[in-house]
Order: C-alpha cells, then structure tokens, then sequence
C-alpha cells in the first residue's frame, strides 16, 4: 500500500534504479532532487552537502543516496 506522501507528491524520477529502491529511500531521492541547486557554480560541493542534508534530514546513511547515483550510472 503506498504511502500518502507518495501519493501527494508524485516521483522525480521513473527509473528502473529509482523504483527498486525501498521507500524510504525513494524519499530520500526525491528529497535530494528537489533540494539540490542546479544553478549552483561548484556543482561537485552542492551535491555533496544535498546529500549530506537530506541524508541527516531522513535519518539515513549518505551511502543511500550515492548508491543510487552509481546504480543510475551503471556502475
């Protein structure tokens, strides 16, 4: 049964990474994606500290997020 966040808001992405992910982790993604800034001049630095900030936010490991990020790469 889907939870009600999930059905308010829908997914930022539709992957096959993505939907192989728990729920809770499927949060946490879409939490990085909406937060993170992609105007920002250091890219590498605003991604890492989303990471970080979402992470910590969802009471996750930040492996969560950069394991997702090496699933979608295909590595």
């Amino acid at each position: 049964m889907p939870r009600l966040s999930q059905l308010l808001s829908p997914n930022v992405v539709d992957t096959t990474a993505f939907k192989e992910l728990p729920p809770q982790h499927k949060d946490v993604v879409n939490d990085f994606y909406n937060q993170v800034d992609y105007e920002s001049k250091d890219v590498v630095k605003e991604v890492e500290s989303t990471i970080d900030t979402v992470a910590l936010k969802h009471d996750v490991n930040t492996k969560v997020v950069y394991d997702y990020i090496d699933s979608e790469l295909g590595e």
